[in-house]
């Protein structure tokens, strides 16, 4: 949720899953110019997410930054299935901004 109500503040358009198979129909339906994917997820973590979305050509390019709370080897998992960079929890708000402003703008 305060990822939510900070990227919106950032005046970003926020579309949300509840799920990692959510994730991907709306990834899909949407073509976001970014996603930010959590490992811990029910339905469909993360990481099978992120392998599943670069599956498909429209979204092959796509940034995906991961967030994780677990440790440095979820992390390079997540960048093996596809994720452009890894962000711990909490949150470094200064460096989600560098990121969005390497891979949006």
């Amino acid at each position: 949720m305060m990822m939510c109500i900070y990227l919106t503040l950032g005046r970003y358009d926020v579309i949300e899953a509840a799920d990692g198979h959510e994730a991907i129909e709306k990834a899909l339906k949407h073509k976001p110019d970014l996603i930010l994917m959590d490992i811990a997820m029910p339905v469909l973590d993360g990481i099978s997410s992120t392998r599943a979305i670069r599956e498909i050509e429209e979204l092959r390019t796509t940034p995906i930054l991961c967030l994780t709370a677990f440790d440095d080897v979820a992390g390079d998992s997540a960048k093996q299935a596809g994720c452009n960079e890894v962000l711990q929890k909490p949150v470094d708000f200064g460096r989600l901004d560098a990121l969005l402003e390497k891979f949006i703008h």
